[in-house]
């Protein structure tokens, strides 16, 4: 009988002894979406890598605190259908406290209404349609600026620093591409500029059809509202048909892929965007260095805003942890210390969130491929506060 008598102690020992701090409360987790396969895996992958990096550095103080930490990425595909069934899987598991994403306006846009059902805190590297925060969710955020000032920041260099005196403007037809284009036209023609024409398009391959009346209109300028693997064939095949025009779009464009398609053509073009370059922000040359050695590759605009988006959320986590006596916290609490941060520090400047969610100030850049490699070289720099919301 003692052997059984030694196992039966040498059990009650060992389920006395205290399970490691991640089990004792639990497990957190932080989704992001972005498309992360077919033609816009390029900007997503960055801001998935960035957010991951955020996530990574954070398990260590999450795991001293009682949780495990796991990060959990979802391929959108840049399609709202996607966003939306991925967005049902991420709010169904209760575990999941923020969620980062997306990349496209026109994903995030109906997805966000599944996290708000959730009260899912959403924290957007990059969505700059209007509508995302202009709907005044408690939960809905964003660290990036807005379509309505984007646009109107390329008319106004277009206009006032180019001089140039008329414009053919061609979207994608997208929320995104058409937002920002609508806001574009709506400046320029206020400025005085000469709009020659306003075309949408989803063609993927030839753009003759479009460039042959565009060039019989002689434009001093030619602005496209979407993505770059749109825009960088755009460009290539209006110059090879000698279109000379200026050409700009906004951050859509903002990724090494356009050098890639546009190659020698994207020398002299311009573009705007809401996540400027490393080198334009000082707090990013350890990041940028650290960002390489664990991924391998150059960190671009958007890795930077999905690190800090994240970064934010991890904090606001944090926060809602001590507030609820070091207890997992509701989503809803999470939301709420979101909107609470003030002045939080990420690599990308200092964040905080007026009441319907975007950042209180934003930073928006005006660059031009000055030679055949990206990042693009800053040429304006302009910070400005997050208009009101219109009222319905």
């Amino acid at each position: 009988m003692m052997p059984q008598i030694t196992s039966f102690l040498l059990f009650l020992l060992l389920v006395s002894i205290p399970l490691p701090a991640a089990a004792q409360k639990g497990t957190i987790k932080i989704a992001v979406q972005a498309p992360l396969s077919g033609e816009q895996a390029a900007l997503g992958e960055h801001i998935k890598l960035g957010a991951q990096l955020a996530a990574e550095e954070a398990t260590k103080s999450f795991k001293a605190m009682g949780f495990e930490l796991v990060f959990v990425p979802y391929d959108d595909q840049a399609k709202p259908e996607v966003g939306v069934a991925n967005a049902r899987n991420i709010v169904a598991d209760p575990n999941v406290l923020l969620l980062v994403g997306h990349f496209n306006s026109g994903v995030a846009l109906p997805s966000s209404e599944v996290y708000k059902d959730a009260m899912l805190a959403m924290i957007s590297p990059a969505n700059t349609a209007t509508e995302i925060t202009d709907r005044g969710y408690a939960n809905v955020n964003r660290v990036c600026g807005r379509d309505d000032v984007q646009g109107p920041v390329g008319a106004r260099f277009a206009a006032q620093d180019l001089k140039l005196k008329s414009v053919y403007i061609i979207h994608d037809k997208t929320l995104y591409g058409q937002g920002v284009a609508d806001n574009f036209r709506s400046e320029a023609k206020k400025l005085g500029m000469n709009v020659l024409g306003f075309d949408g398009t989803e063609e993927r391959a030839n753009f003759a059809p479009m460039i042959i009346p565009l060039k019989a209109k002689k434009p001093a300028l030619v602005y496209f509202g979407g993505i770059y693997h749109q825009g960088g064939l755009l460009l290539k095949q209006m110059r090879e048909k000698g279109v000379n025009a200026a050409f700009m779009g906004p951050d859509g464009l903002d990724s090494s892929e356009m050098v890639k398609i546009a190659g020698q053509q994207i020398i002299g073009t311009y573009y705007t965007t809401v996540a400027g370059p490393p080198d334009a922000y000082p707090e990013t040359a350890a990041f940028a260095k650290k960002f390489k050695q664990r991924f391998g590759k150059e960190v671009e605009s958007f890795g930077m805003y999905g690190y800090d988006a994240a970064l934010v959320g991890i904090k606001a986590i944090e926060q809602a942890i001590k507030s609820n006596g070091g207890k997992k916290p509701s989503r809803g609490e999470v939301s709420a210390a979101v909107r609470k941060l003030k002045n939080f520090k990420g690599v990308t400047g200092s964040i905080a969130f007026d009441n319907k969610g975007d950042p209180i100030k934003a930073k928006y850049f005006v660059l031009q491929f000055d030679k055949r490699s990206y990042p693009g070289k800053v040429v304006k720099v302009i910070e400005q506060q997050a208009p009101q919301a219109k009222k319905s």
